[in-house]
């Protein structure tokens, strides 16, 4: 489904701050606003579209994905804190064949920076002196702690073979839009790792990216997939 000016048209999900940072970013990535859908629109008809993008509230996910699915629309999914209902939400994605990108977080740097944590961890797999830890900081508004991509990033320093434990700590102040570190600590010196992002309008391009990508493709996916890591 296009537009006459051959546009492809993106159903929101939440409407909050990074709901209308990708809609003001769109038009950039050749899509039309088909609707947004807010919370007080998330029982009445929603439009059809090429691609939805989710980035709304975390018990809405698997609805959400249901609805969605049903209409054979793919998805992106930037919503976080759903993850203890991810295997039924691929269930219902895998019935209905349509293709999903879930991710923690869809900024370019984000996903650098995990592969570089999975090669950290593997790097001090075999040095049981450094201890390793994790520490997020995010805007006061943030609801869920540890945030998704501190949990991505460990997850990350595990595939590389990092096996003790990774304590993870998490800061919520003011308006943060985000700064994660892992570290590595010895008795006479410290290893760290930082991205921090400037703004919102990283996550959000990445978003409209996987939007792009995920049409006509089946199959779950992550940013790995979206940037060929």
């Amino acid at each position: 489904m296009t537009t006459r000016d051959g546009a492809r048209r993106l159903l929101l999900v939440g409407h909050g701050r990074m709901g209308r940072l990708i809609e003001q970013l769109s038009p950039e990535y050749g899509f039309e606003l088909a609707g947004a859908i807010g919370h007080s629109h998330a029982e009445a008809p929603w439009p059809e579209a090429d691609v939805a993008v989710d980035f709304s509230v975390a018990d809405a996910v698997p609805r959400t994905l249901q609805r969605l699915a049903e209409r054979g629309m793919p998805v992106v999914i930037g919503t976080t804190g759903w993850q203890m209902q991810e295997s039924a939400v691929r269930e219902t994605a895998a019935r209905h064949g349509i293709g999903v990108v879930a991710a923690a977080n869809f900024s370019l740097g984000v996903n650098l920076f995990q592969a570089l944590a999975e090669r950290a961890g593997e790097l001090l797999k075999q040095r049981p002196e450094f201890g390793a830890w994790i520490h997020e900081l995010h805007h006061a508004a943030k609801r869920d702690a540890p945030s998704g991509t501190a949990l991505a990033l460990r997850a990350a320093m595990e595939r590389g073979g990092y096996a003790a434990r990774i304590d993870i700590a998490s800061t919520r102040a003011g308006s943060i839009p985000g700064t994660h570190t892992i570290g590595f600590d010895a008795a006479s010196e410290t290893i760290t790792l930082t991205h921090a992002a400037r703004d919102r309008s990283g996550f959000a391009r990445g978003a409209l990216e996987a939007a792009r990508w995920v049409q006509g493709r089946q199959g779950w996916f992550t940013m790995r997939d979206v940037l060929d890591l």
